[in-house]
């Protein structure tokens, strides 16, 4: 046996090691990593820092330090775990199939529930509190707290504020928040509950609709529902759906986590759908985790583990699902030069590569530019660009120089978050290039309408 091996002979647990946090964590997820360091190359912070202690490698090292009580988790430790973007990189490169995801996230979580027994505030700060936890997952709360920018956006008063410097009077998260804002587009009304197949019916599917996504984004699942009834699928739209749990789950916030995670998988476990069809990268990540954080979370609940075992199964990012159903050919022209980036948890986390670019492929006149480190994250990250701004603007300046230099005329992603971070990176350069959704381009070509690109030639 391992001179670290936290258990004793015998097979029980030490007394000590109970107490650590992220002893829960299975162990053997931890010594999967056989030192090989071939995942430092894709780690977007190892390639910023060169500090072995912010990659892959390195932080599980850290963890396992703790785990072992061979080193404390102390201030510069979690400094080195929180400048993790949880982008799953290191998991695309890993020879030996190191389960990185399930090593930071729970160990995040029993950080949190130290924290609360020490007697420190479960919810942080005042952003965590009435920000990240209090208003993002609520897509009503959203749209009201989004009201005030959306009238500024149209009477260019935004502009003019921050032009004035007034901006610079906010905290600095929310001047972050104002800065990363995207252009606030109509999204039309909310969707319906069901939307009728065009054509032979072919699949009845759920579409998940998430918290941001349909307080900023509406326009995009509009466009998915349009392009999925296009391709023959009755669209389900269920009203009792919630927040995916993501921006809880990420910071460590495990219980209502756990709790938006039950809601969902049994609202779409009386939905009587062949799939659930995500538009956003980092919601279907998460969705696709359920069973995992079933078994983290309440290891000895099988009830549960069934139901949202039984929930991620039928998890389908939108473009992995139409791949596989067959793909109605789109007819409409679409002259236009355009970049596809990766988000990293459709790249990474789900795998999910060629299902979009082959999609695109589909549409007449679209020509997809290659752009240099394609897989590397954005920094966008959920709410990383607001939790670790400056290293979140260091990727960002990175990915922008790769964009820029394509010479695109519109920037294609899979995920709001890529989405609002290349859109500021982009008003920031005086390049405000128009930055859509696979699906608004195929929406499009279907419905035999021009993307608003002045440049189109």
């Amino acid at each position: 046996m391992s001179q670290n091996d936290p258990t004793k002979s015998n097979g029980l647990p030490d007394r000590a090691h109970a107490a650590r946090v992220g002893s829960d964590i299975d162990y053997e997820k931890f010594l999967d990593c056989v030192h090989c360091g071939l995942c430092t190359a894709a780690c977007p912070t190892y390639l910023e820092t060169g500090d072995e202690n912010n990659g892959p490698r390195g932080r599980i090292y850290l963890m396992r330090s703790v785990v072992d009580g061979r080193l404390h988790l102390n201030e510069k430790v979690q400094e080195h775990l929180d400048l993790c973007l949880d982008c799953r990189s290191c998991e695309t490169a890993c020879p030996s199939g190191v389960q990185y995801g399930r090593l930071i996230e729970p160990f995040r979580a029993a950080q949190r529930r130290a924290e609360a027994a020490a007697g420190k505030a479960q919810n942080r700060d005042w952003f965590h509190r009435f920000i990240l936890y209090g208003v993002f997952p609520f897509p009503r709360r959203m749209r009201w707290a989004l009201a005030p920018a959306r009238l500024m956006q149209k009477f260019g008063l935004d502009a003019l504020l921050e032009k004035s410097g007034l901006t610079k009077l906010l905290p600095n998260r929310l001047q972050r928040m104002q800065r990363l804002l995207p252009r606030l587009v109509p999204g039309g009304p909310p969707l319906p509950e069901f939307l009728p197949a065009i054509g032979p019916r072919r699949a009845r599917v759920a579409l998940f609709s998430g918290c941001v996504a349909e307080a900023a984004f509406r326009h995009v699942h509009w466009a998915t529902a349009r392009v999925l009834q296009q391709n023959g699928c009755d669209v389900v739209v269920p009203r009792a759906q919630v927040c995916c749990g993501a921006i809880h789950y990420h910071s460590g916030a495990d219980s209502p986590a756990l709790q938006l995670a039950q809601t969902n998988a049994a609202v779409f476990s009386e939905a009587g759908v062949d799939a659930i069809v995500v538009n956003v990268g980092g919601c279907g990540s998460m969705l696709k985790d359920y069973g995992h954080i079933a078994h983290e979370l309440d290891p000895q609940n099988k009830p549960l583990h069934e139901l949202l075992e039984g929930c991620a199964a039928k998890i389908k990012d939108v473009s992995e699902f139409l791949a596989e159903l067959g793909v109605v050919p789109p007819t409409g022209e679409i002259k236009l030069r355009a970049v596809y980036q990766d988000a990293c948890h459709l790249a990474h986390a789900q795998r999910i590569r060629e299902q979009p670019r082959d999609l695109l492929a589909q549409i007449p006149g679209l020509e997809i530019l290659p752009i240099a480190e394609p897989e590397i994250c954005c920094g966008a990250a959920g709410s990383y660009n607001l939790t670790e701004p400056e290293m979140s603007d260091r990727l960002g300046r990175r990915k922008l120089e790769h964009i820029l230099a394509a010479r695109p005329q519109a920037v294609i992603t899979g995920n709001v978050g890529c989405s609002m971070q290349i859109q500021a990176l982009l008003r920031q350069a005086g390049r405000p290039l128009w930055v859509a959704h696979p699906m608004e381009l195929l929406d499009l070509s279907y419905r035999g309408e021009k993307p608003p690109v002045t440049s189109v030639s």
